[in-house]
């Protein structure tokens, strides 16, 4: 119900752990161990994990069904704006981003993205190449509303 709010909050830079398919009890055992926050529009979900005195306080049910919608309540919900750090994690496993040379990734991606990428990111655990692609202005885009948004606090000198 809520991957594509995962995966931009991942694409925003925020650990974000997500399944598709979890039976409930042991989605809340998790979010448990690894004291993490449940987001989710299933009110089944909800009542179940607030009886849990240790998650009570950490389960958000989200609201509304677009996505751009859902990413805004998080990072307002939990005053995340100034914690954006966008293009840092990996948006397949989750890991954190290292950059990579320009020259280390030349047999890594094809040749034309060598010659017009100029800088590239290397997931260290999936070894999945990341650049700047024709994709990447209309994200960028996407990416530069929740750092301006209404919510904003301090994020207007953010490049």
């Amino acid at each position: 119900m809520v991957g594509k709010l995962a995966r931009w909050l991942r694409l925003l830079g925020f650990n974000v752990s997500y399944y598709s398919k979890i039976e409930d009890g042991k989605l809340i055992k998790l979010a448990e161990e690894e004291n993490r926050i449940i987001l989710t529009r299933d009110h089944e979900l909800i009542n179940k994990a607030r009886k849990r005195e240790c998650l009570s306080h950490r389960i958000l049910l989200i609201e509304s069904e677009h996505w751009e919608e859902q990413v805004e309540q998080v990072l307002d919900h939990f005053h995340l704006r100034d914690e954006i750090n966008p293009n840092s994690r990996c948006l397949v496993c989750n890991t954190q981003l290292k950059i990579l040379p320009k020259a280390r990734a030349k047999n890594l991606v094809p040749p034309f993205v060598y010659k017009q990428a100029d800088t590239f990111a290397l997931c260290p655990v999936c070894g999945r190449v990341f650049w700047k692609g024709s994709h990447f202005l209309d994200m960028d885009k996407k990416l530069r509303r929740f750092l301006t948004s209404a919510g904003s606090s301090s994020n207007s000198s953010r490049s």
